[in-house]
């Protein structure tokens, strides 16, 4: 897809988001404003889809094509986009219930196959559609509503589960750090194959734990020598309880899903459409 001289602004919808005062999602909204602005693409070319959820309702905030789809399904249905167009850039976005809960099985199977998309996931580490409930990153112990004398459950490591699931670009950003978080779209999108982007994105109305202060002091850059094509080491780094580690932990560039298809491919286009067209008649 080729690039122009595209300003900041015009990405920006004119519908006003509906977040909460203070959410960590104005800080992912305004990172991707800034991505794009520096890419420079047209907004017809880009095509944001998401699920169900307050992060979900990104799309409504962009001037690009969106897709409010089902609850856990944005991936397959950001993938079949993908491949019925492959010159469009597809961004995915969700929250950590609906990228680990009930997307969990579509969000495994797409880092496996290496499909070209950037999946944001805003992870606040509970529900905050459905009023605060706990989700499947939220600790050991976590008192919400439904968990009033605390989480039993383990939470699971997205950044160790994207690494073993195979994806080849996978970063951890912070909504507190909106620059560092568009450098790393940048990065997403220009990367060919899978990319996810975990995000910490406080929910100020229903997590008063992890908040912008807690994640401040316990986050920090990956080491400066952290070799980004090495999975063992990006591994260890990603299981490290403290400290919270930002930025690129693993990028490999490998054949991804649309391109190994592509090779499969007889003709063109055109050929597709007359076979389509010659069966509509016969069957019509």
């Amino acid at each position: 897809m080729s690039e122009s001289s595209v300003a900041e602004y015009e990405y920006r919808s004119e519908v006003k988001p509906t977040w909460c005062p203070g959410c960590g999602d104005f800080g992912v909204l305004n990172a991707l404003y800034n991505a794009l602005g520096r890419k420079g693409y047209n907004p017809k070319d880009i095509v944001c889809v998401s699920g169900i959820g307050c992060s979900s309702r990104l799309p409504y905030f962009v001037t690009s094509y969106g897709f409010h789809s089902v609850h856990g399904r944005a991936m397959p249905i950001a993938t079949g986009v993908k491949m019925a167009n492959p010159e469009l850039t597809v961004l995915v976005f969700g929250g950590d219930g609906d990228a680990y809960a009930i997307g969990g099985g579509h969000f495994i199977h797409a880092a496996r196959r290496n499909t070209d998309l950037t999946y944001v996931i805003m992870d606040n580490t509970i529900y905050g559609l459905t009023k605060g409930q706990t989700s499947p990153t939220s600790q050991t112990g976590f008192v919400t509503k439904t968990t009033p004398r605390g989480s039993v459950e383990p939470p699971f490591n997205p950044i160790v589960l994207a690494l073993a699931s195979g994806a080849s670009f996978v970063a951890r950003g912070f909504s507190g750090k909106p620059k560092e978080m568009a450098d790393l779209i940048v990065k997403g999108i220009e990367h060919p194959g899978f990319s996810i982007i975990d995000v910490y994105s406080p929910c100020p109305t229903f997590n008063t734990v992890n908040t912008f202060k807690t994640y401040k002091e316990e986050v920090a850059d990956l080491p400066s020598d952290h070799d980004v094509s090495d999975r063992v080491a990006a591994l260890r780094l990603a299981s490290l309880d403290q400290p919270r580690y930002l930025g690129i932990f693993y990028h490999q560039r490998v054949g991804s899903f649309q391109e190994r298809v592509k090779s499969l491919q007889t003709g063109d286009r055109k050929d597709s459409k007359k076979v389509l067209d010659s069966l509509f008649q016969r069957f019509s």
